[in-house]
């Protein structure tokens, strides 16, 4: 039974096909994956030239009230969804997905020099069910590399990192030595921290002068 209220209904009736078309791939997709698809996958679902397009459309369902953005927060979206309170608080069956950058990649094997890319694209992601805060300055990093693998990080995920401070047995993204890479921060007490990887063919990493991290690993993305 569909649950949209009759202005709803009335305003499905108004979109073009290929606004149906894209939101009937959101609400599959979240109901598949429990997360939004990114913007590039949409791009590339329905053959667009560039992400503009996709923003275009998501624009246009925003406008006839079919998705919507949490207040005081530009870049965060859910379905709209007629049952929740006027106090604007979500049901139970909605999703709040947070836009959020992608600002290159990250090695999960030897650490690297790779500079930072700045933003590459936009990631969409679920917050309830991937387990973190909505952080603005919450970031994704694309995994290169096999260190992580017993923890279940394989090379193409995104892991979304949150800037914060590290506690024993975080995963971070982090900055040792001016080489930067995906570990497991340990960190005991009256001893230096150090990373280890979660592969046994890797080994433990300590610092020579220098271990930063520039947060920690809150959820993993993987295409399917």
């Amino acid at each position: 039974m569909d649950k949209r209220s009759p202005k709803q209904l009335r305003t499905m009736k108004t979109l073009t096909t290929r606004q149906q078309e894209i939101l009937s791939f959101i609400e599959n997709y979240e109901w598949r994956n429990r997360y939004w698809p990114s913007i590039r996958e949409i791009q590339e679902k329905f053959g667009f030239k560039s992400t503009n397009a996709v923003m275009g459309h998501l624009r246009a369902l925003e406008k006839k009230q079919i998705i919507e953005r949490i207040p005081g927060q530009a870049r965060t979206f859910r379905i709209h969804r007629p049952d929740a309170s006027s106090l604007g608080q979500m049901p139970d069956n909605s999703s709040e997905v947070v836009d959020i950058p992608i600002m290159g990649d990250i090695a999960a094997g030897y650490p690297d020099r790779v500079e930072p890319a700045g933003e590459i694209g936009r990631l969409q992601v679920d917050i309830q069910h991937a387990g973190f805060n909505n952080n603005r300055r919450s970031f994704a990093l694309q995994v290169r590399g096999d260190s992580m693998v017993d923890v279940e990080i394989y090379e193409g995920d995104m892991v979304v990192v949150e800037p914060r401070e590290p506690r024993d047995g975080d995963i971070v993204a982090a900055l040792i030595d001016g080489e930067t890479t995906l570990k497991r921060y340990i960190q005991k007490a009256g001893e230096p921290p150090y990373l280890k990887a979660e592969n046994k063919f890797y080994p433990e990493l300590y610092p020579v002068t220098e271990l930063t991290v520039q947060g920690v690993a809150k959820a993993v993305v993987r295409s399917l």
